[in-house]
């Protein structure tokens, strides 16, 4: 019996031991379709978000971010439950954001240690100048899917986000 190692160092039988795995139900097959697809928005929306970034001599990062706390100040642990980051990316962001006066760490009133993120007036005009291009992209795509398929798209990935929160592993 020849052993290889893969990359991680761990043992790796040969293919003929390999367990089988069971096979995919229709609705198991249709959640991997979603999520394969998925991705591949994920990139397209992110090629997206950087081009419209670009607008206010942002980043998509620092846009994502910035739109954390557009609202109301945020702890950087809010921001990155809000916007599906992690705490430290939004940190690294944050303190780049801070950095570039774009937002500002302001007292919270609620934590001694756990400052808030706000944006200050030049990270509201860097949105403004996005919301420029961002708002004609939308409406140009929103147009060409249709308000019905979008929110029934919408209403799918919500309930996929909340079963998939439910279901944790």
């Amino acid at each position: 019996m020849t052993v290889t190692r893969e990359g991680s160092g761990a043992a790796v039988p040969p293919r003929t031991q390999w367990p089988e795995p069971e096979p995919e139900t229709p609705a198991g097959a249709a959640l991997t379709d979603v999520i394969l697809t998925t991705f591949r928005l994920n990139a397209r929306l992110l090629d997206a978000a950087q081009d419209m970034a670009a607008a206010g001599e942002l980043t998509a990062a620092w846009w994502q971010v910035l739109g954390g706390v557009l609202d109301e100040p945020r702890t950087v642990a809010e921001i990155a439950r809000r916007m599906g980051m992690t705490r430290q990316g939004v940190q690294r962001v944050a303190d780049l954001l801070v950095d570039r006066d774009l937002a500002e760490y302001v007292d919270n009133p609620a934590h001694r240690r756990a400052k808030l993120l706000a944006s200050t007036q030049a990270g509201y005009w860097a949105v403004r100048r996005i919301s420029l291009v961002q708002h004609p992209w939308a409406d140009r795509v929103g147009r060409a899917v249709g308000t019905d398929e979008l929110l029934a798209a919408l209403a799918g990935m919500q309930r996929l986000v909340e079963v998939l929160e439910a279901d944790h592993l």
